[in-house]
């Protein structure tokens, strides 16, 4: 229970909540949080709560390498956020750079950590992550993380609210906190597939309430983005599925047994060179991918669909990894 973790845009939208649930945490003894701007703030309002764990803030390139000593699991939620009308592509130059300079820091002074990157375009900030790591000799597939696990949450509490009927009471229908869908594939639009087939406990749904109910999920990030208008996405909810991989990571860090998320990771699994589908989480990251399992006609196509997007995703991703200096 002794995790050393750094939230890397600790001062932001998703940063600052994300540090708060981190600090909360019995799992996080010691949170090195850092950012361009008010860091110090941030951490001297978090070090008051009655947690263990021990809150420092680090402020601006020149603090980076401290902050990152030691460190166990490093957290990446830095860069823009998307407004009404943008694309999580259209983040892409912006946050690419900002990504690129984050990791080429952890590569030199946390090469060992694993590195949870929620940054979007994630699609493209992981194959960044990836050659970043392999330029300084220091290349584990296993430890680096796209985290998709929002994806997840909502697919679970919006399959439990279509099942608890017109009472809108969670006691009369399914406990969103009780259902469990793997998301695959990737993390924009239409490269993110539900496994609506493989949701325990099994529900089922008309083809046409499942087509709508997997629009839906798949474009939740814009729904939040829109009703925001303009002041900020999704971050208080990714926040809560940030800090719930993380937990999970450390869990299986510390020996315990059967930890399984989805993450946007290198993969074998398809034609993808990186692909999301459910990991068992071990000691040393990624213990097991355990595939995309069996899936049904309707999931099958998406999948076929998602893959000349997604492989686009990953090339420039890696081409611009290539290009930075």
């Amino acid at each position: 229970n002794n995790a050393k973790v750094a939230v890397l845009g600790a001062s932001g939208g998703i940063g600052q909540p994300l540090s708060l649930l981190l600090k909360n945490s019995p799992l996080v003894s010691r949170l090195s949080l850092y950012d361009i701007a008010h860091t110090p703030g941030v951490a001297a309002d978090l070090s008051h709560i009655e947690t263990r764990a021990h809150v420092k803030g680090f402020l601006g390139p020149e603090q980076l390498p401290e902050c990152l000593k030691g460190c166990n699991v490093v957290v990446i939620p830095a860069g823009v956020p998307r407004k009404p009308g943008m694309t999580r592509d259209d983040l892409f130059n912006t946050n690419a750079s900002i990504v690129a300079t984050l990791t080429t820091a952890c590569a030199k002074h946390c090469p060992e950590a694993m590195i949870c990157i929620i940054s979007n375009p994630v699609n493209s900030t992981i194959p960044i992550t990836s050659e970043v790591f392999k330029k300084h000799g220091v290349y584990n597939p296993n430890r680096i993380f796209g985290v998709t696990t929002l994806d997840i949450v909502r697919a679970n509490t919006f399959v439990a609210e279509l099942k608890v009927g017109h009472s809108n009471r969670y006691w009369d229908g399914l406990d969103p906190a009780r259902v469990s869908v793997p998301v695959i594939g990737g993390h924009a639009g239409k490269t993110i597939i539900p496994l609506i087939s493989q949701c325990t406990p099994k529900v089922d749904f008309p083809q046409d309430q499942l087509e709508k109910l997997t629009g839906r999920i798949q474009e939740a990030g814009t729904e939040v983005v829109k009703a925001k208008a303009g002041a900020g996405s999704a971050t208080l909810s990714m926040a809560y599925a940030g800090a719930r991989f993380v937990f999970s990571l450390v869990d299986a860090m510390n020996g315990k047994e059967g930890v399984i998320e989805c993450a946007f990771v290198r993969s074998d699994e398809t034609e993808s060179p990186y692909f999301s589908t459910p990991l068992l989480l071990g000691k040393n990251g990624i213990e097991k991918n355990l595939g995309i399992g069996k899936i049904s006609p309707f999931e099958e196509k998406m999948v076929a669909e998602a893959m000349s997007e997604l492989k686009a995703s990953v090339k420039k991703g890696e081409e611009f990894a290539k290009n930075f200096k």
